[in-house]
């Protein structure tokens, strides 16, 4: 398995430099919002990734410390209006990436049971989504919060 912090990820994708699935879907202060940089089972499964290295949300500079909520409830927002998720969870696990990174990830009203919540992260291979139709729930949350 390869280290994803060498060279570091999180920098990879702020810099745009590593291209997930859409690219890199809105910005705000101290942050970058992008798909999920693996495989998904859920369309408009997004992270909210920090661009500087920090380890976890008590590390935030104070200025995106304030950023992080109202940008967070505007890209969950998007989640439900455009794309038509009836709820979306908020991961911030922290384990591996040396950037700060926060999890949203839509629920939507044909999600089964097993892939609820934390379920999502354990999906099985085929019950991962093609990559066409993940591009185009990025795209237009992307479209959505440039408005």
């Amino acid at each position: 398995m390869s280290d994803v912090n060498a060279p570091c990820l999180g920098c990879a994708i702020v810099r745009g430099d590593t291209h997930t699935t859409g690219g890199v879907l809105a910005r705000a202060p101290g942050f970058v919002l992008h798909a999920v940089a693996s495989p998904s089972p859920v369309p408009g499964w997004v992270v909210l990734t920090s661009e500087e290295h920090v380890r976890g949300w008590y590390d935030l500079e104070e200025a995106a410390s304030r950023e992080l909520g109202p940008f967070t409830a505007r890209v969950m927002r998007a989640q439900r209006e455009v794309l038509g998720a009836e709820h979306v969870y908020a991961f911030a696990i922290g384990d591996v990436l040396r950037h700060f990174h926060l999890h949203l990830v839509p629920r939507f009203a044909d999600t089964p049971p097993h892939l609820r919540g934390r379920g999502a992260f354990d999906a099985a291979p085929g019950e991962h989504l093609p990559p066409e139709r993940l591009e185009a729930a990025a795209l237009r949350l992307a479209a959505a919060l440039a408005r």
